[in-house]
């Protein structure tokens, strides 16, 4: 999965972008920004893979926001003006697309930045520790949430509620169940309902249809009983 965020100073342009985003399988949009300075302050939060990136904007340009940029992510140009081209390419963006941008284009070029990353992270040792937190956002702010404090994480349509271990006041952030199971790590985390995933470390009994967190239970659906077995190393 490309977590990845967009730039453009144009909302209509911005909204479609976002909406071409949301058709590829692999790409996880983690912001939205108006400008450079939005973008910097979510690189700083947390980890980007690819950036959609605007040239012509008030303030910083995308060129130069590029330019600044210690650690580049990949980078995808779009933009309403040819000339810029060859400067992007100088600072090696995956591909530069015009304004307006077919579908089957924009497909192209995201699977060009796909097949680099996995390039790019085919030798990476797969012992590598991964991290043992996540952002998420929150009243405008990127929260840390630390994985091992997460319960149980239910689904509200738009929004999910993260349930804490020592807080009785769950986080509650804008997300969709599917790009929460996919930041989570599925050694330590199930999906046992549309609506619910759970933290296997804080299971502390099974039954056919529920899992209990203490004295809290939680329904298992049809569709997801199956993996209980995974829970619990036996068959249902």
């Amino acid at each position: 999965m490309l977590r990845c965020i967009a730039i453009d100073d144009e909302p209509l342009a911005l909204e479609l972008l976002e909406d071409n985003i949301s058709k590829v399988p692999y790409l996880l949009l983690v912001a939205k920004c108006n400008n450079a300075m939005e973008a910097m302050k979510v690189l700083q939060g947390q980890t980007v893979d690819l950036i959609f990136l605007d040239i012509q904007m008030p303030g910083l340009t995308g060129l130069q926001f590029l330019q600044s940029l210690t650690q580049k992510p990949m980078a995808i140009l779009i933009t309403a003006y040819e000339k810029y081209a060859l400067e992007g390419f100088n600072l090696d963006v995956v591909d530069y697309l015009v304004k307006p941008v077919s579908l089957d284009r924009f497909i192209k070029a995201c699977n060009k930045a796909w097949e680099l990353y996995q390039l790019r992270n085919k030798n990476h040792s797969i012992n590598e520790p991964a991290p043992d937190y996540i952002f998420v956002n929150v009243d405008y702010s990127l929260l840390k949430v630390v994985l091992s404090e997460i319960t149980w994480i239910e689904g509200l349509k738009d929004y999910i509620k993260i349930n804490l271990k020592n807080s009785a006041r769950p986080v509650i952030t804008r997300m969709s169940m599917k790009s929460m199971e996919e930041e989570l790590p599925a050694t330590q985390f199930l999906r046992i309902h549309k609506s619910f995933i759970i933290s296997k470390q804080h299971v502390t009994a099974v039954r056919k249809n529920s899992v209990f967190l203490g004295t809290m239970e939680i329904p298992v659906s049809d569709n997801y009983r199956d993996t209980i077995g995974t829970l619990t190393g036996k068959s249902s």
